[in-house]
């Protein structure tokens, strides 16, 4: 596919005569066939999402990078194989971030078109029917309801949203509403019982969520819903019933923990007697699955270990637990049929994996997907990190290490990775631009700042009110830590982040001249701007990380970058797409109009068809191009610098 034509201007200003990327920032690794480039690593970037099984089968969604679009898939006798009508994209928008585009019956599958209506593709004719035709609403958090051969969904219009049921001739029946947001629903096997979280403005799913329960009749109507409170406040999600216990992981005794709700006796809190660990991460999209009953009281559960995924498995007649797939750093969509478990695997070394787990041996079977990332290529793996906590008592700082495969006599430049979210996490995971990285000599660390999930509830809530300020630290931080420890060269440390994580690198790039230059791919330059334009899941979520403007004023202004672009010194590379409505392309060209102003000279590289989160391969690929050259001018610029000083 072709380079989205755009406008890519230099530090000068200039444009090239047709917006075109070049590979010449590549033309020393040409000769080298251990080299990946840029356009391979972006190629080799399959991802693997919202898996769901059946008796009809094992289903799942699958990124297409050339086309940039989710597509179905299923396991065929003769193996994985594509499903339903071409071109038919996959993906919900509800919240803004989805989730829940699948669900599977008995005889086919539920799924939520780019369009955002639900279809059901029949297995047996391979027919994709449009159940809903209502064009002001957006379809998410599909759940199947086998009984009633109907699928349940949270519906969102009109800036309300609701827990409805769509029946396979189209009909639609309202379960639930009143509430702000709802999360995706659980059905009991039996069909009888319902469960659900939802959460009210301003709080996100992560800071406080309320449990439902309500009964369903023989005609699919609910009836006795009501809520049951927490201990005390807490982020409660995944609801899954096993049998008739409904359990829930939930984060009020300060880590996401699996409880036992006695719904039907004197609506107790039981812990599930699960370590302090958290169990999921933050639930931006819909319908994930960290845990699921595996049958006679046995348990799959994901446990977060210093942001590595681990998965257990709990037996139901002994209580003993087994850790199983130990290549694998971060699991989900766990689902148990028969003697088996299924479930996403990710690793640092091979793309995602479609797992069986056989529930007596352990034994892990990789039955689609699990291709090798880079064939021929030896990857650079990820290293544990951990920055000491600047005081007693307090949190230690944990993060991935990725040391550079060209080699080298001198200390190679890092970059610092700013997670996105802010309220996220990063992994242990394949990501194919920090292999870019590695071989070009750069080592790289993803740092899992205060206000990162996966490390429990006090260390999340940690960045409230205090955005712009403890993840910078953070950062500054793990770049003191790694050059004390002769990991890499101190004097030559970028920083760069997409979305939240590249205004954590503005606002570090603002706050010291510890780095030697930064990148910001889409990145938030002004917080008051985007609390006026930001969609409704995150209507609250700025007032959150910063406090109420009204309240606040002088932090929001202390905290903005672009208020403060003349106090960025070092070189700034900016990204953004021209179709972004998250961070909307003004915030970008008002900074870079803000930097020249100062006498900076920023470099910008336009993309005027992509969005937030650049989907096209060949715009990913163009980008990472772009960086290359960009941080090898300024490491050399860097190395003459400390030579001059020497």
């Amino acid at each position: 596919m072709r380079t989205t034509p755009g406008y890519s201007s230099g530090a000068d200003g200039s444009s090239g005569s047709d917006g075109s990327l070049t590979v010449s920032a590549l033309s020393e690794f040409a000769s080298d066939k251990t080299a990946l480039s840029a356009y391979e690593a972006c190629a080799a970037h399959i991802q693997r999402g919202e898996l769901v099984v059946s008796s009809a089968g094992v289903f799942w969604l699958q990124t297409d990078p050339a086309q940039g679009c989710n597509t179905l898939w299923h396991l065929s006798d003769r193996g994985p194989a594509r499903l339903g009508p071409q071109p038919l994209g996959i993906q919900s928008r509800v919240n803004g971030y989805g989730g829940g585009a699948l669900a599977a019956t008995d005889n086919g599958v539920f799924v939520v078109g780019e369009d955002q209506q639900i279809r059901f593709i029949s297995l047996a004719d391979g027919e994709c029917t449009r159940l809903t035709d209502d064009p002001d609403a957006a379809f998410g958090g599909l759940v199947a309801d086998k009984t009633r051969q109907r699928v349940l969904a949270v519906r969102e219009a009109d800036g309300h949203q609701q827990l409805v049921a769509v029946s396979l001739q189209g009909g639609q029946t309202l379960l639930h509403s009143g509430q702000d947001f709802y999360s995706a629903p659980a059905i009991s096997a039996d069909g009888h019982r319902l469960a659900w979280a939802s959460w009210q403005l301003p709080d996100m799913p992560w800071v406080r969520t309320r449990l439902w329960t309500a009964y369903l009749s023989s005609t699919g109507f609910p009836d006795q819903c009501r809520d049951w409170p927490t201990p005390s406040e807490a982020s409660v999600q995944q609801p899954v019933f096993d049998g008739n216990e409904l359990w829930v992981l939930s984060d009020h005794d300060g880590w996401w923990q699996p409880w036992r709700v006695h719904t039907l006796g004197d609506g107790g809190w039981y812990p599930g007697g699960s370590p302090a660990r958290d169990h999921a991460n933050a639930p931006w999209q819909l319908g994930e699955s960290h845990h699921c009953p595996t049958g006679a009281g046995g348990w799959a559960r994901v446990r977060y270990c210093n942001g590595t995924g681990e998965l257990w498995l709990t037996s139901g007649k002994t209580g003993n637990e087994t850790r199983v797939a130990r290549d694998y750093g971060d699991f989900r969509c766990l689902q148990a049929v028969g003697g088996s478990l299924y479930c996403i695997g990710r690793s640092a070394t091979r793309l995602d994996a479609i797992l069986r787990i056989d529930l007596q041996t352990g034994q892990a079977d990789t039955i689609a997907g699990g291709e090798e990332a880079m064939p021929g290529v030896r990857a650079a793996l990820p290293l544990d990190i951990e920055v000491p906590a600047l005081d007693p008592g307090a949190a230690a700082i944990h993060g991935f290490f990725y040391t550079p495969r060209l080699a080298s006599a001198e200390l190679p430049p890092l970059i610092l990775i700013a997670h996105g979210g802010p309220t996220s996490a990063a992994y242990p995971v394949f990501n194919p631009q920090i292999q870019y990285w590695c071989q070009r000599g750069f080592a790289v660390a993803e740092i899992n700042y205060r206000g990162s999930s996966g490390f429990g509830r006090a260390f999340r809530l940690a960045l409230k009110g205090r955005w712009g300020e403890v993840d910078v630290e953070d950062m500054e931080r793990a770049a003191d830590h790694l050059g004390s420890f002769g990991l890499a060269d101190g004097r030559r440390v970028f920083i760069q982040g997409r979305s939240s994580g590249g205004y954590t690198a503005l606002m570090a790039m603002i706050r010291s001249g510890r780095f030697a230059a930064g990148a910001s791919m889409f990145g938030v330059t002004d917080p008051l701007r985007l609390r006026a334009m930001t969609h409704r899941f995150e209507s609250g979520y700025l007032d959150w990380l910063l406090g109420a403007p009204e309240d606040f004023p002088e932090r929001w202004r202390e905290r903005t970058p672009l208020y403060h672009a003349d106090r960025i010194t070092s070189p700034m590379i900016f990204f953004q797409g021209g179709q972004d409505r998250v961070v909307v392309p003004e915030q970008t060209r008002a900074m870079i109009d803000a930097m020249k102003a100062a006498g900076r000279a920023p470099e910008l590289h336009w993309f005027e068809q992509e969005g937030h989160g650049f989907r096209h391969q060949a715009n990913q690929a163009g980008m990472l191009e772009w960086m290359f050259s960009f941080y090898r001018k300024h490491s050399q610029k860097a190395n003459e610098r400390a030579e001059n000083l020497s």
